[in-house]
C-alpha cells in the first residue's frame, strides 16, 4: 500500500492506494498502517489536486477510482453515500430505504463510522433525522464546516448562474 500526506486547508490528510485505488483516507489524528510505503504515486497525486479542488470549491465530485474494504452491505452503504448531491444532506434512514433495508438506520450508522474513505465517500453529508449533526471521525467541527464550505459554495454558484 502506498500512502502519502498533503497539507490541506484542514489539516493534515494522508491518502492510501492500492494496486491504482484510493483504500483510505486519514485524517492527522488517526492512527497508520505501519507497514505502509511512503510515496506519492500518481492516482494519490490526482487523489490530493481533487481534494485540493474540493476544498477551495471548483469541483463538486470526485473521479477517482475508490476501492474500500467493507461488507457487502458497507460497500451499498457507502455508495449511497456517493449519490447524495453535493451541499445536501441524508438522514441515517433514507440511507437505508435506498439500500433497501429501511429498518437498518443504526447498520447505516456503523457503516458510517467505518468508511476507510471519507470526504471521498462524502459521510459528512448524513445527519440525524432531525437534521442534527451526528458523529464523524474528523470530529463534528469538521463535519460542520465541510457542509457550510460546501451550502456556501453552491449558493455562489446558484446566485451566479441566476444572473
Amino acid at each position: 500500500m502506498g500512502l502519502y500526506f498533503y497539507q490541506t486547508d484542514i489539516g493534515k490528510i494522508g491518502i492510501a492506494e492500492q494496486s491504482g485505488s484510493i483504500t483510505n483516507l486519514y485524517f492527522a489524528e488517526d492512527p497508520v498502517p505501519q507497514d505502509s510505503d511512503l510515496c506519492e504515486t500518481p492516482i494519490l497525486k490526482e487523489a490530493a489536486q481533487q481534494l485540493y479542488a474540493y476544498l477551495s470549491g471548483t469541483i463538486e465530485e470526485f473521479n477517482l477510482p475508490l476501492a474500500p474494504a467493507g461488507t457487502v452491505f458497507m460497500k451499498q452503504v457507502w455508495a449511497s453515500l456517493c449519490e447524495i448531491p453535493y451541499s445536501k444532506t441524508a438522514s441515517y434512514k433514507e440511507i437505508a430505504v435506498r439500500v433497501g433495508n429501511p429498518k437498518a438506520a443504526r447498520a447505516v450508522g456503523l457503516a458510517n463510522n467505518r468508511n476507510p474513505i471519507p470526504i471521498f465517500i462524502p459521510c459528512h453529508r448524513v445527519v440525524g433525522a432531525n437534521g442534527s449533526l451526528t458523529g464523524y471521525r474528523g470530529g463534528l467541527d469538521l463535519k460542520q464546516r465541510l457542509l457550510i464550505m460546501e451550502q456556501r459554495k453552491a449558493k455562489i454558484k446558484a446566485d451566479r448562474d441566476s444572473i
